[in-house]
């Protein structure tokens, strides 16, 4: 796999899905949408450990920042 996501973004991650699993856990979201909004924080985790995105390879975006090549 081939990375896509900047450190930014996988940074904008952690924060969103922390700030849901913080609001599941106070009571302020439940029931279906909490537990689809888990599911949610799940993937942001898990593509933000990896820095890989299957909908930006999709789409054909990338956060990446591009190294130049050395000499």
């Amino acid at each position: 796999m081939k990375k896509n996501m900047g450190g930014t973004d996988r940074i904008i991650r952690l924060v969103v899905a922390a700030a849901i699993v913080g609001l599941f856990f106070a009571n302020i979201i439940s029931g279906t949408l909490g537990i689809v909004l888990l599911v949610v924080a799940g993937i942001f985790v898990l593509t933000s450990t990896v820095s890989f995105c299957p909908l930006y390879s999709i789409v054909g975006l990338s956060t990446c920042p591009v190294r130049e090549k050395q000499a």
